[in-house]
Parts: C-alpha cells; structure tokens; sequence
C-alpha cells in the first residue's frame, strides 16, 4: 500500500463515492461498487471448501491462509474495497453453442480469445487510483487482478455488481455474468453500497448442464472435475473418466454462464482488445495442434492462453482430438504427434522436456485408440 504523506482536509466522502463511480465510468468499466470489508461467511465457506479438498492442485488457494478473506490484513489499512467490472461477452452465444457442437473444431473460453485481461485492467485500475488522488491527494491503496489472495467475488457481491451464482460465478441481473474484476483496496472510510441480492431462484440449469458435473451443489465447484481447472490449471495427466466429457474444449469451459438465462439478457459491450484472435472463435483441432512451439509462444502473446504452456496445448487438443469425429484429418493430426519427443519444448529444461512430451504422447496414444483404423 502505497504510504500518504499528510493530507488536506478529510473529503467529503459521500460526493467522493460518486466521483469515483464516474471516474471509473471514464477509465472504462462498466460497473463500479464500494465493498464493505467484512467477510465472516465467506471466510466459513472458503475454510470449509478448502477442508474438503476440492481445490485440487491449487495449493496457493490455502497457502495464505486467512489474508484471501481478510483484506486488512493483508493490506494494512484497508477499511473499502472499490470493485470494478470489465464486460467481455458480446453477442456471440449461438456461435459459442454452433463451435460446441462441432466436435472438428476448437472451444476456447471466451475470455480467453482475446487480449489477456489482467494487464488492460491493471492499468485501468492503476490510472483510477491516481485519478482519486488527484481529486483528494494521496491516500493508502493497493490494485488487484488476480494478483493476491483476494476473495474478489465475494467483495463485488457486496459493492452491489452483482450475486455469486450456484455455478460461483457472479451475476449481474442487468449484465450477465460475461465480466473480469477487479479491486483497489483503500483506507478511506467510503459510504459502503448495499450487497446485492441473489436472483438464482430454483433454477439449476448451470449445474444441470456442466459435461463433468463438477458443480456438487449450489455454490459449491469440485475443481478437481471442472474442465477450466483440468484445461487450464492442471499439469500432467488428465483422468481418462473425464477425458471424453472434455469433448472439444482446450481452454477453459462456458457451459454454465452459456446456459444461464441472466445472461440472454445482458447489455454487452464490445472492448475490441477482446475480440478474438488468430480465428481462435472458428479453427479446427487439427489446425491447432499442427502449431510448433515457436508458433505457439508467437501466436499467444498477449495472450491469456500463454500461461498455461505448450505442453498443455497440446495434451488438451489431443483430448479433443479423440473426442472428434473419426476422420483422415482428425487420424492424420494424431500420427503426426505419436512420437512427439524433448525437442518439441525447446523452451523447457530436458528433464521438464521429456515430461512434457511424455505426456503429450499418453494423450495422442489414448486419442487414436479412440479412432480405429
């Protein structure tokens, strides 16, 4: 938290709370709320969630202990969330169910076909602090995107952006659940908005629909059976039981925000950083999983799909592959991997090489079992 040097005469916060809604408006988010800090029930959930194990391999969900639920402490200071929403859905749903049902080609999440988000909203983010204190000088505060254990749905469900679905996804009953948060912890005693009310009613189709039933009840995701977990966070093998509930998804998975009847609703917005590229909305598995490392690192600059690493590129893709139609271009992409060796990751050390590759190869024997000749 950045240190304030001594400040003027202490703002009138109740106008400031407005100028920040409008100044968040100009950085370019399309909600913006003021969180009161207190999160005792979802500090109960978290413990419980993390008690069960359902957070899989992620091991930094529990490493900071109670900091992800109380952001006093770990940013000394803090006393408000301002939470901002960034919309990245456009009006694409029938062409995200049409890329499903083709099992030829790729699904990547649609969040992820663009620019990677975190560096546009930090910077958004980073810009907004410095615009409250041009207003009122300087003031204690920190950005966040993903960038610290911060229980950031659960903040935006109390600054009012909306309530956390059965599938934990926030929902906006004006905007849908397509949107990125963000956070600026500050220690100025801002007038708190009221937490928005939940609207799920009885409704069960996002638990209904997820091809891996990872969703076990209403707010409660067994990541270790979710597809953006397995897709995205997950190294080495996937469970052959879930391999073909898969089906052609990559990167990523939005049946459960696809199927929610909020979203056919919302108000979207076009931010062209997230428009797709490298026909990432269009391509075929084979296409795909033809690109070498080098292209892959060229292609995903910028890139939230970056993150997650060639190897897993294309473990996911060969998974796909065996779930796609039997055809001379699905075999002829999986032969062209079966003796996929180190060389493939350049870019890797030799012994994470020969896992990697290793590891591809499982996947493209399994894939073309699936395919007899």
């Amino acid at each position: 938290m950045h240190a304030p040097d001594a400040r003027p005469a202490p703002p009138d916060l109740h106008a400031l709370a407005l100028r920040i809604r409008a100044l968040a408006a100009e950085a370019g988010f399309q909600r913006c709320g003021i969180a009161d800090i207190a999160l005792g029930e979802d500090e109960a959930h978290l413990r419980d969630w993390l008690a069960q194990g359902l957070y899989g391999t992620m091991d930094w969900m529990a490493r900071h202990g109670d900091k992800r639920s109380r952001p006093a402490e770990l940013v000394p200071g803090t006393v408000r969330a301002i939470s901002v929403g960034l919309d990245y859905g456009r009006d694409d749903d029938e062409a995200a169910w049409a890329t499903l049902a083709d099992g030829r080609r790729a699904y990547v999440a649609r969040y992820a076909l663009g620019r990677d988000y975190h560096k546009l909203m930090r910077n958004r983010l980073q810009r907004l602090a410095e615009r409250i204190a041009e207003t009122i000088g300087p003031f204690g505060y920190r950005v966040f995107v993903d960038s610290a254990p911060v229980l950031e749905r659960a903040l935006a469900r109390n600054a009012g952006l909306g309530w956390i679905g059965k599938h934990t996804c926030l929902i906006d009953k004006d905007g849908g659940s397509w949107f990125f948060l963000g956070e600026i912890y500050v220690d100025l005693p801002l007038p708190a908005d009221p937490p928005a009310s939940a609207h799920c009613g009885t409704c069960v189709r996002c638990i209904d629909i997820c091809p891996t039933q990872a969703i076990v009840a209403p707010h409660r995701l067994d990541a270790r059976r979710c597809i953006s977990y397995l897709t995205i966070e997950h190294e080495g093998a996937i469970d052959e039981t879930l391999r073909p509930l898969i089906g052609n998804r990559i990167f990523g998975c939005d049946d459960c925000q696809l199927v929610c009847p909020w979203n056919k609703f919302a108000k979207r917005s076009d931010e062209p950083d997230f428009r797709a590229r490298n026909r990432l909305d269009e391509a075929s598995l084979a296409e795909l999983f033809a690109w070498s490392e080098a292209e892959f690192l060229q292609r995903t600059e910028g890139s939230a799909i970056r993150r997650s690493g060639y190897a897993r590129w294309l473990r996911n893709i060969a998974i796909a592959l065996g779930n796609a139609p039997t055809t001379a271009e699905t075999q002829a992409a999986l032969e062209s991997r079966r003796e996929i060796d180190a060389t493939a990751f350049a870019s890797l050390d030799a012994d994470a090489a020969a896992d990697a590759a290793a590891v591809v190869r499982e996947h493209v024997q399994w894939a073309l079992g699936r395919h007899p000749a």
